[in-house]
């Protein structure tokens, strides 16, 4: 196996691991994980959001879009201190990494330093950081890296085809150039999408292809199931509808071509992980996902909860990832035996 991950892919490399036979895709998917990560082992991570709705993209998923007509009421940065102290309970709860989420179309010069602040408090408490604030400027992604931002998430949401579909408000290079801003400034990138938002398998292909082809993997790529919210574009046209929920085996595809692709990344399970069945999360960490969100809530939507998955992972013999991620650890690392 290459000790370099390859930036090369294919879409006709990548439409051919989907098309794999289901089993033979998952021993492909399983191998490549136990090459790079430990076999047992999930990082927890914790989201939270710091500032929530009136943002004004037209994002068609997105409860918190001042163009949805979902109940979320707008709200102001929250204090500082009340950010630390969630913090401090995630990190009591067993989480390795605390995720803040502000729903802005890009931040304010005017609101960095109190972000800086909350970055420097997260990270004085021994917990990851990341942040995911919108589009950056170079300089405000310079901000945080002095700040000791150890991840910035920039999703790309879909395949650049199917991307316009879904928002108006921005196109698919803006979201490419803040992932370049943040890498250039030397911050670890978080970036991956959602499925189940009435995409073609092809349009999948072409999501995983672009992260596969970045010039260097994101070290995070979370793989989100549309949760339709009634009130968004995409929750009033989908919801009741065979389209509402993506098939299950083809989530797990997803999760198991993300893997083999960008072997070193954690392949984080995301929104929609609440109305999955124990055997399809199950698959998924067998197809190599080894990242989740505990807690109630992320960000607006509903989430599985810490009892409950800590249930699930007894049941599977599952551990909570203690050690540094291997993208992290040693970019050039040779893989694990």
């Amino acid at each position: 196996m290459s000790q370099t991950p390859r930036t090369d892919w294919t879409r006709a490399e990548i439409a051919a691991l989907f098309d794999l036979p289901f089993t033979e895709l998952l021993f492909q998917a399983a191998s490549v994980h136990r090459a790079y990560h430990p076999a047992t082992e999930v990082q927890l991570c914790t989201l939270l959001s710091i500032k929530t709705g009136g943002c004004p993209e037209d994002c068609g998923y997105c409860s918190q879009s001042v163009h949805a007509d979902s109940g979320v009421e707008a709200t102001k940065l929250m204090d500082v201190q009340a950010v630390l102290q969630r913090a401090a309970q995630a990190k009591d709860a067993g989480s390795q990494r605390f995720c803040m989420g502000a729903a802005w179309r890009n931040p304010k010069d005017r609101d960095m330093p109190a972000i800086v602040e909350i970055v420097k408090g997260v990270r004085d408490m021994g917990l990851e950081t990341c942040m995911t604030l919108g589009m950056l400027e170079p300089h405000q992604a310079e901000m945080l890296a002095e700040a000791g931002l150890d991840y910035y998430n920039h999703n790309i949401d879909s395949s650049p085809e199917y991307y316009e579909r879904v928002i108006s408000t921005r196109d698919f290079q803006c979201r490419l150039d803040t992932l370049d801003h943040v890498r250039k400034a030397g911050i670890n990138v978080c970036s991956g999408g959602i499925v189940g938002m009435g995409e073609t398998r092809d349009d999948r292909v072409g999501f995983v292809h672009t992260l596969a082809t970045l010039p260097q993997h994101p070290e995070s790529v979370p793989v989100n199931a549309l949760v339709p919210v009634k009130g968004t574009v995409l929750g009033n046209m989908l919801a009741d509808t065979p389209l509402a929920k993506i098939d299950d085996i083809e989530f797990v595809r997803t999760v198991a071509v993300a893997r083999i692709t960008m072997p070193r990344s954690m392949v984080r399970l995301s929104a929609g992980r609440e109305s999955m069945s124990e055997a399809t999360q199950a698959l998924c960490f067998l197809a190599g996902a080894n990242s989740i969100f505990t807690g109630d809530k992320l960000l607006t939507a509903p989430n599985a909860g810490d009892d409950k998955d800590g249930a699930l992972f007894a049941k599977l013999g599952l551990t909570a990832l203690q050690g540094e991620e291997p993208a992290r650890a040693c970019k050039s690392a040779v893989p694990a035996e």
